[in-house]
């Protein structure tokens, strides 16, 4: 057997924050330097969040993402997915600004409002702290949600979809939001091929068994019909088991230190690259092959490199 799995790398996220690892990174210089690194170890797809250079706070700031899409688009020919996800506190004017001005081939689109849980990650690091902001931030997700309304999600696809020429990478964290974007598609507004990330594991989504994947396929198969490209993404210690499960099941594929911060049990991932390294390995021995940047924007109906504005 042997098909083309996409590979994406999701390099720094929002949720975790720099004490948790010493190799979650948060300069430019960093940022640039794993996505390049990824990209050279396999990922077809680079995912990123920005984070303000002094001190890894996540911000929303066009002007750092310039700053990290400019030189990885100079190194790679990687498709770049910008997150509209963002961090807790920020407002979705704010989330979507760098999506109108990097004009990017594929963006986010979060199907839906939830408690996303960052709190209970306090405890195993109180008193640690490298910054003063961290534990705050990670607080302030036991009583703010995360939002995405049924307005917000017509708005990018009425609005930021159609004039920015990006493509959306639909994130359902709960079997809920396959229906919501069911109801998209049916009506139109969502238009084929979908890129489906399914996120396991992650506190107030879907819980990360096999079970659940296996209901959330069987669900996508039974709404979306042939109209789509599944990837899954496991959280923290799930995370290989998770991709594993679904790269058999014929999906495509996601790690990245946003999602997990280890390589193994009790080890630290050094790099974004090292996590993409193992899970080509175990595609590889699966007999699977890793899509190509150009194989990834032909699946995907990418409008291509020479179209963003970065």
């Amino acid at each position: 057997m042997s098909r083309k799995v996409i590979l994406t790398c999701a390099v720094t996220g929002s949720g975790h924050t720099p004490t948790m690892s010493p190799h979650l990174p948060f300069t430019v210089e960093d940022i640039v330097a794993d996505s390049v690194a990824a990209v050279e170890a396999g990922a077809s797809v680079i995912h990123l969040h920005a984070r303000d250079p002094r001190d890894g706070r996540p911000t929303p700031d066009p002007a750092v993402f310039m700053e990290y899409l400019k030189p990885i688009k100079a190194a790679t020919d990687a498709v770049v997915s910008i997150t509209t996800g963002g961090g807790t506190g920020m407002t979705v004017e704010q989330r979507l600004e760098v999506i109108d001005v990097a004009r990017p081939e594929l963006c986010t689109l979060n199907l839906g409002t939830m408690n996303y849980g960052g709190f209970p990650m306090i405890d195993k690091h109180r008193g640690q702290w490298r910054f003063d902001w961290e534990e705050p931030y990670l607080e302030s997700t036991r009583s703010e949600p995360f939002v995405s309304t049924y307005a917000d999600i017509e708005h990018m696809l009425r609005t930021v979809g159609p004039e920015t020429g990006a493509r959306f990478e639909y994130e359902a964290y709960d079997v809920g939001h396959l229906y919501t974007l069911a109801y998209y598609l049916e009506l139109g507004l969502v238009k084929p091929p979908i890129f489906l990330q399914t996120i396991m594991g992650v506190m107030g989504g879907i819980g990360a068994d096999v079970d659940h994947l296996v209901h959330m396929k069987r669900t996508a198969d039974r709404l979306l019909g042939d109209t789509y490209e599944w990837s899954v993404l496991g959280g923290g210690r799930h995370q290989f088991n998770m991709v594993t499960v679904a790269a058999v099941m014929g999906g495509h594929v996601r790690v990245g230190l946003e999602d997990g911060l280890y390589l193994g049990k009790g080890r630290l991932a050094p790099s974004n690259a090292e996590q993409v390294r193992k899970l080509r390995r175990i595609l590889e021995e699966l007999s699977l092959e890793v899509a190509t940047p150009a194989e990834t924007r032909q699946i995907l109906d990418l409008k291509g490199l020479d179209q963003v504005a970065f």
